[in-house]
């Protein structure tokens, strides 16, 4: 019996970038070193929705939750010492992707590569802005222009960088904010489609290349600890590109219709409580797209066990990619066939998934596609409820999570004696270096040329020529990330998306002697005496944090528990939330930020209420924030700091409620909550 060869390993990443472009260079370095085959850029949050360091959203947020990217001399020092023609390099950018990959192109051109070299940079840019609108909030242009920018930038790389994967069809972050995996598929391949129909109606790829255009498109998907469904999952994922690509539009080449993905484990479920048991949460999680050879990821990359607790170090990103390779290398995993194959359990769990997932994707179609379904808020509302009934279920004990609502009791955790010293913290000061290393580049620059780039990219904005020409030379003109997005939102406008929460149906019934109930009366009985009719709460999201599934579950639970409640949405400025906390006379302000900007941005709002007169409003915060900085927070003036281990939705509007009457020096109710 000859021996099988053992099939090559998956490409091994860690998500990372921060501080600035000089601390990430290193840290790539030192993660190469360590065994890593392939680069996950993380851009912190000014870069993702085209700011510049120093806009007034980006303060608190620049280099927290990646590397800030300014210009070409940024990009220039990311990549300095490593050959981008020996990495596969994947870029998490969706708004600006068009900017961050001109600007990569150009440091590649730096190197020395020409245009045959250029032609085989291989790599990823995520490029997915349905899921921006829906879930992870760092969308800038409305649905069309974006659609107008991903499909400028496939075209320009099928004709010039074959081997890169332009798009990422992203369902990670549709399941971190509730999505099932039918409605992770439905969604996903709805987008999919979108995108390939404004490829082909674009009249940019003649119709015998399409082919090449459908084999590069990518999915970047989520991986519960569910494994054994999320395995099937993605077998059922794989099943319906191959009936999409082969039945809507004519792909003949199995190799062109074959489902490429990368994958991030789930960070949503990650728990600040008893934090060592994420490490075997995400080992199950790895399992589901690892062990079946016909349904495996390309890339994976996994998060650190602290995630919860703060931004992981560099020893906590090595044990994770340890994890990996420890799969990989040690174990017999590669040296066989698929395991499933020909499991009915296996198989009659796909063919359901299969079914239902197409049938979601059916109703989509006949709305008018994935961009008619996030115009109208029918995708958020959709993701909205199965949060709600997912946190309902946990509240509820019926979805059981070890450590945060079952087995609590623990033993100390060496792991965390010190929590200050277990997660790595961004200095404050960086943020003042990278704003006066931005002037002194503007300063430095050709200023006709990066205007007259500028003016160019205008014109073609408004005209209907593709983007990345114009894009290139704004790069090569030493334009700033905030000048392009600004250049482009003059021309195609800003865009807001619907939260979905007015329309988001109940979740926990307020049955007679139930914790809800009980709140609901707590509710009540503060309004009354009030006299206020009903107690109003904000829900505000400062700064340019765009996950929101927090905000929406408090903002959902509290309507309710009885509560008016105000919530604009993301990407507010601390001036402009306190503005709608005096113009609508709450009686609570709740802020939710997890980049952590809070340090920066709570102490703001709370120095603002006090100017205007409403500085008795209590201000209650929530989002990862570490003890040393909660108990910042509350000497600040914070009445109440909130963190992942507080799950119990309806015992935080409780305490909300416990806060008002503190702040008006009502009595203490009885009322048990």
């Amino acid at each position: 019996m000859t021996e099988r060869q053992k099939d090559r390993p998956w490409l091994m990443r860690t998500y990372a970038g921060h501080s600035t472009a000089e601390a990430s260079n290193e840290l790539y370095r030192r993660n190469l070193a360590k065994g890593q085959t392939g680069l996950s850029v993380a851009f912190d949050l000014p870069t993702q929705t085209g700011y510049d360091p120093d806009h007034i959203l980006a303060r608190g947020e620049v280099g927290r939750v990646g590397v800030p990217v300014s210009h070409l001399g940024d990009m220039r020092r990311l990549f300095q010492d490593i050959p981008l023609e020996q990495m596969n390099t994947s870029m998490t950018i969706n708004a600006t992707a068009m900017w961050l990959l001109a600007l990569y192109q150009v440091v590649a051109e730096e190197q020395g590569l020409d245009k045959a070299a250029i032609a085989k940079l291989s790599g990823t840019t995520q490029n997915d802005i349905v899921k921006e609108y829906l879930s992870r909030g760092t969308h800038v242009f409305p649905p069309g222009p974006s659609l107008r920018l991903t499909t400028d930038m496939i075209t320009y790389t099928v004709a010039n960088i074959p081997k890169w994967n332009p798009i990422n069809i992203c369902s990670y972050h549709l399941q971190e904010a509730g999505a099932t995996p039918v409605q992770e598929i439905a969604y996903a391949m709805s987008t999919a489609i979108a995108v390939l129909d404004a490829v082909r109606d674009s009249g940019q790829v003649p119709a015998e290349k399409f082919g090449d255009v459908v084999a590069r498109i990518s999915f970047f998907v989520n991986a519960g600890v569910r494994f054994v469904e999320e395995m099937c999952k993605m077998r059922a994922f794989g099943r319906i590109w191959d009936k999409v690509t082969r039945e809507r539009y004519g792909i003949e080449n199995d190799k062109q219709r074959r489902f490429r993905y990368g994958v991030q484990v789930n960070s949503l479920g990650l728990t600040e409580a008893q934090p060592e048991n994420n490490v075997q949460r995400i080992v199950l999680e790895m399992l589901a797209v690892t062990l079946s050879k016909d349904a495996r990821a390309r890339a994976v990359q996994l998060p650190a066990w602290n995630e919860a607790l703060g931004l992981p170090r560099p020893w906590d990103q090595q044990w994770s990619l340890r994890i990996q390779q420890v799969l990989a290398h040690e174990s017999d995993l590669l040296e066989y066939d698929d395991i499933f194959a020909g499991s009915h359990v296996i198989e009659a769990k796909v063919d359901a998934l299969v079914e239902e997932s197409l049938a979601e994707i059916d109703r989509i179609q006949e709305m008018g596609g994935a961009m008619a379904a996030v115009e109208s808020g029918y995708l958020k509302a959709q993701l909205v409820a199965s949060h709600a009934e997912r946190r309902a279920r946990i509240e509820g004990g019926e979805e059981k999570i070890v450590g945060v609502n079952c087995f609590e009791s623990t033993e100390p955790n060496p792991l965390t004696a010190d929590l200050d010293t277990a997660i790595m913290t961004v200095d404050p000061a960086n943020e003042a270096r990278v704003v006066a290393a931005l002037h002194e580049w503007r300063d430095n620059r050709d200023e006709a040329r990066a205007q007259e780039a500028l003016s160019a990219l205008k014109a073609a904005a408004a005209g209907d020529t593709n983007l990345f020409a114009a894009t290139l030379e704004c790069a090569r003109a030493g334009v700033t990330t905030g000048e392009w997005a600004w250049a482009l939102r003059d021309v195609f406008g800003e865009f807001r998306a619907p939260t979905g929460v007015s329309s988001a149906p109940v979740a926990v019934a307020a049955v007679a002697g139930s914790p809800l109930a009980q709140v609901r009366e707590k509710v009540a009985r503060t309004a009354e005496e009030l006299g206020s009719g009903k107690l109003r709460l904000l829900v505000g999201k400062p700064g340019l944090d765009g996950h929101s599934n927090g905000a929406e579950q408090i903002a959902v639970r509290a309507r309710d528990a009885g509560f008016e409640v105000v919530y604009q949405g993301i990407r507010l400025t601390p001036e402009q939330i306190v503005s709608a906390a005096v113009a609508e006379d709450v009686h609570c302000v709740g802020l939710s930020i997890l980049s952590g900007s809070h340090a920066e941005l709570v102490p703001d709002v709370l120095e603002r209420l006090r100017q205007s007169g409403a500085g008795d409003i209590p201000v209650i915060v929530g989002g990862i924030i570490p003890s040393a900085d909660a108990q910042a927070l509350r000497a600040a003036g914070v009445a109440a700091v909130f963190t992942p281990k507080d799950f119990g939705i309806t015992e935080i509007i409780g305490r909300i409620v416990d806060e008002i009457r503190t702040a008006n020096k009502l009595d203490p109710l009885e009322v048990p909550a």
